[in-house]
């Protein structure tokens, strides 16, 4: 799903200038190693890019990795890993982003979480819709909403990205809950409802009946060989750096990238 293709990015020169940067100031090996860049620092670098291009990060290369808000085939994506392995940054990092690089009235973000202290940041952004508790009940209400608003949407204009961090606070809640969280998996993409939700690795076999459910995946470090198996189909994820680096599937291999720092 890594877009640069479709979207025919060139990069190179971004990532040469990473390159002399990590030359012209090597890390002593007594000291951690050098920050990353932040976030509008390294979208300054990039732009301008195609008006539909969602960013979600940067892969090894340099180039940055995209999502077409305009095809629907990669589907709702999942976000699994360790807890602690940087699930939760990977969506803030999208909203940031988005923040960013998009106008309110082309795309909006709403978030469900189970821990809305940790998006207090977000507060105030025009791109933000409303950050949800996914315990209470106005989650139903915004899940059919958007199933609502989606059923209008012919799919031109604006985009809804719905951000749920904590998949399984979901699939707890009432049946009516559930259908409509379905329902925006299966048909919200080619309605412009896009849907990320993170899972914890340790809980993907109590989840497997949603597993199916998302075409696109991305990794965070898994440490536990079965549980990234059942993820990946096949490739380990403990060689990832928590919080650091992650994965998505790329044909037989995996496509490692990073994201970059969000600065308040």
């Amino acid at each position: 799903m890594n877009e640069t293709n479709q979207f025919n990015l060139m990069f190179e020169a971004f990532a040469e200038i990473l390159r002399e940067e990590k030359d012209a100031k090597p890390a002593p090996r007594s000291l951690p190693a050098p920050a990353l860049p932040n976030l509008s620092t390294v979208l300054a670098q990039i732009t301008p890019l195609p008006q539909e291009a969602l960013f979600l990060g940067m892969a090894m290369d340099g180039l940055p990795v995209l999502l077409n808000l305009r095809d629907p085939v990669p589907g709702p994506l999942l976000i699994a890993g360790d807890p602690s392995s940087g699930k939760t940054r990977i969506l803030q990092t999208i909203a940031r982003a988005t923040d960013l690089l998009h106008s309110p009235d082309h795309v909006q973000y709403v978030i469900v979480t189970t821990n809305p202290d940790e998006w207090k940041a977000l507060h105030g952004s025009e791109n933000n819709a409303g950050i949800y508790h996914a315990s209470k009940a106005n989650t139903g209400e915004l899940l059919q909403s958007l199933v609502t608003w989606a059923h209008q949407n012919r799919g031109d204009g604006q985009s809804v990205l719905l951000l749920v961090d904590d998949l399984e606070a979901i699939a707890q809640l009432e049946a009516q809950i559930q259908q409509n969280l379905r329902w925006l998996l299966l048909r919200g993409p080619s309605r412009r409802v896009w849907t990320f939700a993170t899972m914890n690795a340790n809980r993907a076999e109590d989840q497997k009946d949603w597993l199916g459910l998302f075409r696109t995946r991305l990794f965070a470090c898994v440490e536990d060989m079965e549980n990234a198996k059942l993820l990946t189909g096949m490739s380990p994820l403990n060689h990832l750096s928590k919080g650091e680096e992650f994965a998505m599937r790329e044909g037989e291999q995996l496509l490692k990238f990073w994201l970059p720092a969000i600065v308040e």
